[in-house]
């Protein structure tokens, strides 16, 4: 049992990239986007690069998730999500803000 739990935390700890990806699957985010290949939407990679300086950056895209978007990485606009909460839109921002 220590083997697996320390397994466990070692897992989470080397890899917060994959901490809310089941979060983002569960809403069907990954439907349109992909953490390191564009799709739909732009890779989570890309969108972290593009907001690394940006102090603001988590609660825009979390009112982004909500309401839906357009304009800013193409022609497609991204629809509104009103299925997610604004708990779940920060947490999915914020991973989306980390991921490498």
């Amino acid at each position: 049992m220590k083997l697996i739990l320390t397994s466990a935390l070692t897992l989470c700890i080397v890899t917060p990239s994959f901490a809310d990806q089941a979060l983002a699957t569960s809403k069907n985010c990954m439907t349109c986007h992909n953490v390191d290949k564009k799709i739909v939407g732009p890779a989570y990679k890309d969108i972290a690069k593009k907001y690394v300086a940006d102090k603001a950056a988590t609660d825009n895209l979390a009112k982004i998730i909500i309401q839906g978007g357009s304009g800013v990485w193409g022609p497609v606009p991204m629809p509104a999500n009103p299925q997610v909460s604004e708990a779940e839109s920060k947490k999915l921002a914020a991973w989306v803000l980390i991921v490498k």
